[in-house]
């Protein structure tokens, strides 16, 4: 559809989802939240998925809230409906995607945007590209999954700077601090972003969906609630195709063809 504000392709098992106000820098509405949130909800359906790549159309990731529509918002209900009606639904529909997916973020990452990208498993950023937490200057607080995601990945000290001083960081600065995964130079950005889509794409999906609720789940267990979940994880992971081919695969000194399953 030429008037949606996301585009969703498919090609093999890759799945990309573009942000695709570029004129707006991707920013968000509450109509496009729920384009999102129905993308999502299909890619969790499509058995045929295998991963997700989420970049944005033109010069910008996402700049967050679009703050034409924000200024419609009369009172802290509506902004509490708001956030709880579209944004969260979003964020917790794609951390419970049980397929890797892949931010490819081509330039600014700001606020609610900054929050979509980090909450996606693996980053990859092209050099120019910045993150910034923008609430502080409007006024308002993190949200989008943010107060939950940067405080565990770069530390609270770290946290604190990016909310209250709202500087934006570079991705070079970003990936050294553990925010993103890596930043690339922007001419092999486009390359990078598809061959790491194909490699998400080949691995042992059911594994990979295991292994990120092991990881999910480690920040707020004990060291033997966090063995005892490896270890019942680890026995569905030995329960699958993909398993016994790559025991195959290493035993007959060969690079394993996982299905998936």
């Amino acid at each position: 559809m030429t008037d949606s504000s996301i585009l969703l392709e498919r090609s093999g098992g890759i799945r990309r989802l573009t942000l695709n106000r570029p004129d707006k820098l991707n920013s968000f509405t509450r109509a496009m939240l729920s384009e999102i949130g129905e993308a999502l909800t299909d890619i969790a359906g499509d058995d045929e998925a295998r991963a997700l790549v989420i970049t944005g159309a033109g010069r910008a990731f996402c700049a967050g809230q679009d703050l034409r529509e924000a200024e419609a918002i009369e009172d802290g209900d509506a902004v509490r409906a708001v956030i709880e009606r579209h944004y969260n639904p979003v964020i917790r529909l794609l951390r419970g995607l049980q397929i890797p997916v892949l931010a490819a973020v081509n330039g600014i990452a700001a606020g609610a945007g900054a929050g979509f990208a980090i909450a996606c498993d693996l980053v990859i950023a092209t050099q120019s590209a910045s993150f910034v937490q923008a609430f502080a200057r409007i006024g308002l607080v993190p949200d989008a999954g943010s107060s939950y995601f940067v405080p565990r990945l770069v530390g609270q000290a770290r946290a604190l700077g990016l909310a209250m001083l709202a500087e934006p960081i570079d991705a070079a600065t970003a990936a050294q601090w553990g925010l993103i995964w890596k930043a690339v130079p922007d001419a092999d950005f486009a390359a990078t972003v598809a061959e790491t889509g194909d490699r998400l794409a080949a691995l042992p999906t059911k594994a990979i969906a295991l292994m990120k609720q092991a990881l999910n789940a480690s920040g707020h267990q004990s060291l033997e609630q966090q063995l005892a979940l490896e270890a019942g994880l680890q026995a569905q992971a030995a329960e699958t195709e993909d398993f016994r081919e790559g025991v195959r695969a290493f035993l007959e000194k060969r690079t394993p063809t996982f299905n998936g399953r």
